[in-house]
C-alpha cells in the first residue's frame, strides 16, 4: 500500500495465484474518472511513471476497440503496450487485454471497475496473468511506482 488515507494505492498479489488486484479512490465523481480513462488526450497526461513521455498511437475506448501507446523514459528508451478493449460500459467497467511488447506473447486480461461513491470514485482492478512467472515479473517491473505516480497525476488532472 502506498499513499495516505482513502487515496492510498492498495496492491495485492495473492500467494500461489496468477492475479494482481489493485484499489484506489479518487476525490472526483465516477464520470470524471471514467472520462480520464476514455479520452486518449487525457490518458496521455496521467498514465505511467513520472518523467516519461507518452505517445498514443491508437486508442479506441469502446467494446471491440484497440489501443497502442509508447512510454519514453528520460534516457530515450521506449516501452510499448497494446491490447483490445473487450467490454466497455460507461462509468462502470472496462475489460481489456494488456501486452508489453518487450515480452511478446505474455498477455494479461484486466478488469477495471469504476465504483460510484457519490462525489468520489473507487477504482478496482483485477489482472489475470497466464503464469505465476508472468505475474511475478509484472509485480517486480516497477508497476507499483508507475501506478502510484500516474494516479497522483490523475488526482491533479481531476482536481
Amino acid at each position: 500500500m502506498t499513499g495516505t488515507g482513502d487515496r492510498a494505492l492498495h496492491i495485492h498479489s495473492p500467494a500461489g495465484l496468477p492475479f494482481i488486484d489493485v484499489r484506489r479512490q479518487f476525490d472526483a465523481p465516477v464520470s470524471a474518472v471514467f472520462r480520464a480513462h476514455a479520452e486518449p488526450e487525457l490518458v496521455a497526461r496521467w498514465l505511467g511513471p513520472a518523467g516519461y513521455e507518452m505517445s498514443v498511437e491508437e486508442y479506441d475506448f469502446r467494446s471491440g476497440g484497440r489501443y497502442r501507446y509508447v512510454h519514453r523514459d528520460p534516457g530515450g528508451a521506449e516501452y510499448a503496450f497494446h491490447g483490445v478493449f473487450h467490454t466497455v460500459r460507461t462509468d462502470e467497467l472496462a475489460v481489456q487485454t494488456f501486452e508489453y511488447e518487450g515480452f511478446p506473447d505474455v498477455v494479461s486480461i484486466e478488469f477495471l471497475t469504476f465504483v460510484d461513491l457519490g462525489d468520489r470514485c473507487r477504482l478496482e482492478g483485477h489482472s489475470v496473468y497466464p503464469t505465476m512467472e508472468a505475474r511475478d515479473s509484472m509485480a517486480a517491473s516497477g508497476m507499483e511506482k508507475g501506478m502510484r505516480e500516474g494516479y497522483e497525476r490523475l488526482d491533479d488532472l481531476l482536481g
